[in-house]
């Protein structure tokens, strides 16, 4: 069972996790009955915390704006976790390093000795190696993520791969990362279907509401961002026939190379794409031997690639 000053920072992370609980969904997950949970509830506001509640059907608890932020109450890790993070994110969210600094400088202060020290190891030993500018807004992200949270409609700006500019209205669903880009996954009202979006293509302003229902995604989140970045946005898209078993083929062929699904004991078929046919071969360089599967028609354009780049080798 946990204690009771555990027990106040799991209630915390609920609160915060959601807009709306039930009292009986929060009981169940704090392993507390009722008179409990609203003590509980009752000591969060003493230590400044705005929880509001509404009783009858659909009547529960949530996380209400306060005018001033409350204590933070946080555990070991989830100290050095913030802390970690927080140097983490300032290589890849614009708008946000000079605030970083402020919020570390002021975690350093409270952190007991122990925890600091673990807190910076990674940092000090860690040299950053930046290409580029940071691909993600802060102000942006942090706006998407709570109309994910609140399951509240999204409507931005969106620049497409043609550079075209035009208005989207979505269900957002969740946020991605990979590496320094962000991606939104959402229903696509317009188009009455799932799309990802790049946030670094997104702008502002960002428009929100109503609220909707969310819907079943057509499969795990995490695998259709991967398929959607990796290979089927692309104009020219390939599936070729690997000899080898998934595991032994995924320490080979890199994520950012193409989808790699195994096909039998023995063989994988990879989906490949790129935007232009030198980029293609030269990811197919990755794969090694392989079977074409399905051949497109750009399949002559694409040996012609090929060719070239073997005579300007031997040459």
């Amino acid at each position: 069972m946990l204690t009771a000053s555990s027990r106040l920072l799991r209630l915390i992370a609920l609160l915060q996790s959601r807009r709306y609980w039930s009292g009986r969904d929060l009981s169940e997950r704090l392993a507390v009955d009722p008179r409990t949970l609203r003590r509980d509830v009752e000591r969060l506001r003493e230590l400044g915390y705005p929880v509001q509640a509404s009783a009858g059907v659909g009547g529960g608890y949530q996380m209400g704006a306060g005018a001033e932020l409350p204590p933070m109450l946080l555990d070991d890790e989830e100290a050095v976790a913030v802390a970690v993070s927080l140097r983490a994110a300032a290589a890849s969210v614009a708008g946000i390093e000079e605030t970083t600094m402020r919020l570390l400088a002021k975690l350093d202060q409270l952190l007991p000795a122990r925890l600091r020290r673990q807190a910076s190891a990674l940092h000090a030993v860690t040299i950053s190696l930046r290409s580029g500018e940071p691909l993600a807004d802060a102000e942006l992200l942090t706006g998407t993520a709570a109309a994910c949270r609140d399951q509240e409609c999204l409507q931005f700006g969106y620049r497409d791969r043609g550079g075209r500019m035009t208005q989207r209205r979505v269900e957002p669903m969740r946020l991605a990362n990979s590496g320094r880009r962000w991606y939104l996954v959402a229903w696509d009202l317009q188009r009455s279907d799932w799309r990802t979006f790049r946030s670094d293509r997104m702008s502002a302003p960002l428009v929100t509401g109503p609220r909707f229902t969310p819907r079943t995604p057509p499969m795990d989140l995490a695998e259709y961002v991967r398929r959607a970045i990796s290979y089927a946005p692309f104009e020219y898209q390939l599936k070729i026939r690997l000899r080898g078993t998934a595991q032994e083929l995924s320490q080979r062929i890199p994520t950012w190379a193409g989808v790699l699904e195994a096909e039998s004991d023995d063989s994988c078929i990879l989906a490949t794409g790129a935007d232009c046919l030198e980029a293609l071969a030269a990811q197919l360089l990755f794969a090694g031997e392989f079977e074409v599967v399905d051949a497109p028609a750009f399949m002559p354009e694409l040996r012609a690639v090929v060719a070239k780049l073997g005579q300007r080798v031997a040459d």
